[in-house]
């Protein structure tokens, strides 16, 4: 594969990348692009899994035809078969008509189903039918339906393991893995984040009419450095905010680790990068607890602003059971932290200097900001909070979320 070849293609597709890594993806999507051939994309949240299925479709000879996106994950299991296969009138209260399924209406095209692993054992079975034969029964149905659809799947997880689990079905990974584009974490191709840098940039400046002067040369080196948990949607998401908050400004290292780490609770550039030792649920744990640190220290800076004295936050948040690391633990240690009277103790500042912002406040804005984090995901975000998907079902009820 010529090197123009995969420049258009790249430009097309959105995928941007020298690496070899990135290089190896685009000739792999080439390959397999104008075939029938089922895919399996593996890569950790944030590394583009829905651009690589868009790439696919959009060079396969089912272009013209439509490319259906299911997130597995964020549909609840009980009607996940439903929204796939269809129903028939009267199958369950509220199936007041037929309703096709996704797979119906992407015949002849493509389904991209994402998240794959979170899909149940029963909605598995019915999959492999498709696969194998191209035939499903509706909900509720007795005629067999038949489909003509391409299946690109995705996954966050390792399946190999969901199967020693029991929980993902060894005759359907065999049969979805046929080819797996292995997509890389933004920490193992670093080489690439000064080209996504400045295409995101440059994308949103021009979008918002925003003065955009750059990257500092060690500020990117910085940007380089860190490990990305959240990989490119992180350094997108990233690179935005930083473009809106420093308008004009050239951006410095400085105003890179304040942002990225917390400069002003203690988390000095030592800790910078994070240490590639730690597992991906590690590092974002630990993001949302220096995010959290920094609410704490800013709260406790406008407290001192008006009324001239410091009073303490309530950390950790009592619902929530989040163990922090041992460098946030030897952060917390050098803010001396005055005994709480009763009277103040459900209160993050002084009411009197600033109306009350209750830790019932602080843990919706974090259980908010980490749903956000994970597009809505409850699972994961449970997991990144430490805590029982049923208690965050309950904390989402309880908050109106």
């Amino acid at each position: 594969m010529n090197g123009d070849r995969i420049e258009k293609l790249q430009q097309s597709s959105g995928i941007l990348g020298k690496s070899d890594k990135i290089k190896e993806i685009i000739e792999t999507i080439d390959q397999v692009a104008r075939t029938d051939i089922t895919i399996l994309i593996y890569g950790e949240s944030g590394t583009g899994k829905e651009l690589v299925a868009n790439a696919i479709h959009r060079h396969s000879l089912r272009k013209h035809q439509p490319l259906i996106k299911v997130n597995c994950g964020a549909i609840p299991a009980g009607i996940l078969e439903s929204e796939l296969f269809g129903h028939v009138k009267g199958s369950f209260t509220g199936a007041v008509e037929d309703r096709k399924g996704y797979f119906e209406t992407a015949n002849r095209g493509t389904i991209f189903l994402d998240e794959i692993g979170e899909m149940p054992l029963e909605t598995q079975v019915k999959l492999l039918r498709v696969l194998e034969l191209g035939e499903f029964l509706p909900v509720g149905g007795s005629e067999v339906r038949k489909v003509d659809v391409r299946v690109i799947a995705a996954t966050n997880k390792e399946l190999t393991e969901e199967i020693e689990k029991g929980t993902f079905r060894k005759d359907l990974y065999y049969r979805i893995k046929t080819i797996t584009i292995n997509l890389p974490p933004l920490r193992k191709h670093p080489e690439d984040i000064p080209q996504l840098v400045e295409k995101f940039a440059l994308d949103f400046a021009n979008r918002n009419g925003i003065v955009f002067k750059g990257f500092s040369p060690s500020a990117m080196n910085m940007l380089r450095e860190y490990a990305w948990p959240g990989n490119v949607r992180e350094l997108k998401n990233f690179v935005e905010s930083m473009i809106v908050l420093q308008k004009g400004e050239v951006i410095t290292s400085a105003m890179v680790e304040k942002r990225l780490l917390g400069e002003r609770h203690g988390l000095s550039s030592p800790n910078l990068p994070m240490r590639m030792s730690k597992s991906v649920d590690q590092a974002e744990r630990e993001l949302i607890l220096q995010q959290l640190m920094l609410m704490r220290q800013e709260l406790r800076e406008i407290h001192e602003t008006v009324a001239g004295k410091v009073t303490t936050l309530a950390y950790p948040l009592r619902n929530l059971e989040v163990v922090p690391s041992q460098r946030v633990i030897e952060a917390e240690k050098e803010i001396e932290e005055p005994e709480m009277s009763e009277a103040v103790e459900n209160e993050v500042i002084n009411s009197a200097a600033l109306g009350k912002v209750t830790l019932a406040e602080v843990e919706k804005e974090l259980i908010q900001r980490t749903l956000k984090k994970f597009n809505y995901h409850k699972r994961q975000t449970a997991q990144a909070l430490q805590i029982s998907e049923r208690t965050l079902y309950r904390k989402i009820n309880e908050y109106g979320l």
